[in-house]
């Protein structure tokens, strides 16, 4: 059943890719979805969430983490335009700040760990856990 949501997830991601890409290179106008369509696998917190600029890879990892609780993610941070910490890759949009409801940090993290392309996993005593497709780190900061 897991595996089945997890296909289903990853061809409507390549279906939105290849809708992009066939309206960026034909002369015809290109069709954009609404921005709740095309952020099927997580949802924002609040509106001034910027998570619009989130690579694929960055996609296919919160809807990985979709696929295996069963449950959306959503979104408390994505890009962050002038990050607290020098190199954050918040500044980047490659980075993300979730919290799922009804599951525990640790369920989070072991979805997290088993996503294709997962960078950094941290987690922060509020209950926030970070993903990025950056280089291979993890940490708690409690």
């Amino acid at each position: 059943m897991q595996n089945t949501r997890l296909l289903v997830m990853a061809g409507l991601f390549a279906l939105q890719s290849a809708t992009d890409a066939v309206g960026q290179n034909s002369k015809r106008p290109a069709v954009h979805l609404p921005k709740h369509e095309t952020r099927l696998a997580y949802a924002v917190q609040t509106v001034s969430v910027r998570a619009g600029c989130f690579p694929e890879r960055l996609r296919a990892i919160l809807s990985h983490i979709a696929a295996k609780t069963g449950r959306r993610p959503i979104v408390t941070s994505g890009l962050r335009p002038h990050p607290r910490r020098h190199g954050s890759l918040h500044g980047k949009c490659l980075a993300a700040d979730i919290r799922v409801p009804g599951l525990s940090e640790r369920t989070i993290i072991a979805a997290a760990k088993t996503a294709p392309g997962i960078g950094g996993i941290g987690s922060y005593c509020n209950g926030i856990i970070h993903v990025d497709v950056g280089p291979q780190r993890r940490w708690v900061d409690c």
